[in-house]
């Protein structure tokens, strides 16, 4: 179980000084959409000791709300988990001033870990990181597109423009403010490539802190977006044309305080670094199944929009769905990270980075190497030039998703079999609604799931 502060009574006290009067207490389903439980400020030392009582079958919840029962292990209406606020994570809502929030994590009814909690998954592959002298940093660069309330369109561009900003700019003043005092630390926030669209970077963390402030950042946008007449929409496509939204996910390894990245050997690595990236490399059809995994996902995976369409990895190639980002001599080695490109905001924080440290130290531990670096846009290229190369296109769709994660033992066993079990009925659940739909109304349903 999470653990808590002792002095309960005291922090609930704090709180109703500041005018909090619920808590809401957040995870994220297996489609990355964050779902919640809020407390009123009286219940807090009870809920933190007890928790809330949920269905297990949040577990099998699609994207469209519909309960998939096709997992043998949640495949009926009866049973019930205990929601656990996380209390070192409580934080009093600056854009949002009369609630607190804090991340969740699911126990069974008699208090005993539960195989289908995320959070406890990504928390093994952290501890087994741990036991071989090995530690990570994690961090998002997360995409949205604004939409006024009322219909009418933001003025857009030119891109990365600080005209673009300026058409929001009371949201971005109050944003800025908001994450600062919700305790989210960023790198930068700016306007994007695509029509109202906007980036901002998360600073670096270690993985559970990374997916919970993920969580956190999302949800501060969306009530900074409320407060100005705005909606925040993270969905991987707002059309079918457009470039679409990417949560970018950098990750480094370190080891006694030493990222193990840079290094003297081909391309600016060590040997753990390229073992790192060449495990990565290895999984990474299977990786994209839980980074980018809903059905509007693999439609943005298309050449030639840095969204990443093929399975390759270079070195500041924008292109490659593995980025590699030498440090330099401004900003330091330390500064060394790879960016996982094919990622964006229907995936589960805590099954991605799991399923990330768990490739990525297999590379490690099994020594492997890396191909050349490709620093092109194989997208340009003929089919026989990629052949030639090696260069193979990521799966396209949610079935060649699906039949690359049922390939990949090393995830499933990351993930364990009744999580498993249960991000691919739900998954199914998915791909069988979208069956039955046209892209331009897959693309409108998910455009305010996250």
């Amino acid at each position: 179980m999470p653990d808590n502060p002792p002095d309960l009574a005291a922090r609930a006290s704090e709180l109703r000084r500041q005018g909090i009067v619920g808590v809401t207490i957040v995870w994220a389903d297996n489609n990355g959409i964050p779902r919640s439980r809020t407390v009123p400020i009286a219940a807090l030392e009870q809920v933190a000791e007890r928790g809330v009582g949920v269905t297990t079958l949040l577990s099998v919840f699609d994207s469209h709300d519909s309960i998939t029962f096709g997992h043998e292990g949640l495949s009926t209406p009866s049973g019930d988990v205990r929601l656990m606020p996380v209390m070192e994570r409580l934080v009093a809502l600056r854009g949002q001033p009369a609630f607190a929030w804090t991340i969740g994590q699911h126990v069974a009814a008699d208090g005993t870990p539960w195989p289908y909690d995320q959070r406890s998954i990504l928390a093994r592959q952290v501890e087994a990181a741990a036991q071989r002298g090995l530690r990570f940093q994690a961090g998002w660069e997360l995409e949205f597109v604004l939409s006024p309330a009322d219909g009418r369109p933001l003025p857009t561009g030119p891109a990365y423009g600080p005209v673009a900003l300026l058409s929001v700019d009371e949201f971005a003043a109050d944003l800025l403010q908001d994450l600062e005092a919700n305790g989210l630390r960023i790198g930068q926030l700016h306007a994007e490539y695509g029509p109202a669209q906007f980036e901002l970077s998360l600073a670096p963390a270690d993985p559970l802190r990374a997916a919970d402030e993920q969580l956190l950042a999302r949800q501060t946008v969306h009530a900074a977006a409320r407060a100005h007449g705005l909606r925040a929409s993270f969905a991987p496509l707002v059309t079918t044309t457009g470039v679409g939204n990417g949560w970018h996910l950098h990750t480094s390894v370190w080891r006694d305080g030493r990222n193990l990245l840079p290094g003297t050997g081909d391309h600016g690595l060590s040997p753990e670094g390229e073992g790192y990236l060449a495990g990565l490399l290895r999984e990474l059809p299977a990786l994209t199944a839980l980074t980018a995994p809903s059905v509007p996902s693999s439609a943005r995976l298309r050449p030639g929009y840095w969204s990443s369409a093929y399975a390759i990895w270079g070195v500041q190639n924008r292109e490659a769905a593995l980025r590699y980002i030498p440090g330099t001599p401004l900003l330091g080695a330390d500064q060394a990270n790879v960016e996982l490109k094919p990622s964006d905001a229907s995936a589960n924080p805590y099954l991605a980075l799991a399923a990330v440290i768990a490739a990525g130290l297999a590379g490690v531990e099994e020594k492997l190497s890396l191909p050349a670096p490709v620093q092109d846009n194989p997208g340009t290229w003929s089919e026989e030039q990629r052949a030639a190369a090696g260069v193979h296109r990521l799966p396209a769709t949610p079935a060649e998703q699906a039949a690359a994660l049922e390939r990949s033992t090393l995830l499933q066993a990351a993930l364990g079999p009744a999580a498993y079990g249960a991000f691919r009925a739900v998954r199914d659940a998915d791909r069988a609604w979208a069956a039955e739909r046209s892209a331009e109304e897959v693309v409108e349903a998910h455009l305010w799931k996250y």
